[in-house]
């Protein structure tokens, strides 16, 4: 399973999201936008977002912390 996260290190949505997977277990690239403009504009054209964290699930696209759907994404209960 591959997991990415978009985020930067200013943002308080991608703190919570990370610290969600690290409880879980789930291991994931965190990818710091504010510092790869490259990334930034990967995620955007993967989101059609600016705002973050867009989170990159096996090919499925989260933007936000949205618990349920990371969930349902990662087949959590």
């Amino acid at each position: 399973m591959t997991v990415k996260i978009y985020s930067t290190l200013s943002c308080p949505w991608c703190k919570k999201t990370k610290e969600f997977l690290k409880e879980h277990k789930i291991a994931f690239k965190d990818i710091d936008v504010g510092a790869n403009k490259k990334a930034a504009q990967e995620m955007i054209k993967k989101s059609g977002q600016t705002g973050v964290p867009v989170l990159d699930i096996n090919g499925t696209i989260i933007v936000g912390f949205n618990e349920e759907k990371i969930k349902e994404a990662l087949k959590i209960k």
